[in-house]
């Protein structure tokens, strides 16, 4: 059987907001990398003619490095074309060159 009773009314008001919690190692490595490469890579890129080459550490993924350069990117509103070359990402301004035809019908002059 559910139990009833009077309670105290300031127990409806709002919770205290908690302070902030600390960053765990990694996550202070995470947010260290996004402003790295926000400040040296993406925000260098001028036009076309700017292409940066990473060269990835042993341990690190190069889909992880391009996931991550793909939300910086979003966060500036650029487009960008990254490429995966072994242990090294190219990184320039997306242009028609440069954009992937994947999955897609090349247009023909009936269209």
């Amino acid at each position: 059987m559910v139990k009833i009773r009077r309670t105290d009314p300031a127990q409806m008001l709002p919770a205290k907001p908690r302070p902030p919690r600390a960053l765990s190692p990694r996550a202070q490595a995470r947010l260290a990398q996004y402003q790295m490469l926000d400040r040296s890579v993406v925000s260098k890129l001028s036009g076309p003619e700017d292409v940066f080459e990473i060269r990835l550490e042993p341990g690190e993924k190069p889909a992880t490095i391009r996931q991550r350069l793909m939300r910086i990117a979003a966060d500036r509103n650029v487009e960008i074309a990254v490429r995966i070359r072994g242990n090294r990402v190219l990184v320039g301004l997306l242009t028609p060159e440069r954009r992937s035809l994947r999955g897609r019908k090349p247009k023909t002059a009936a269209d």
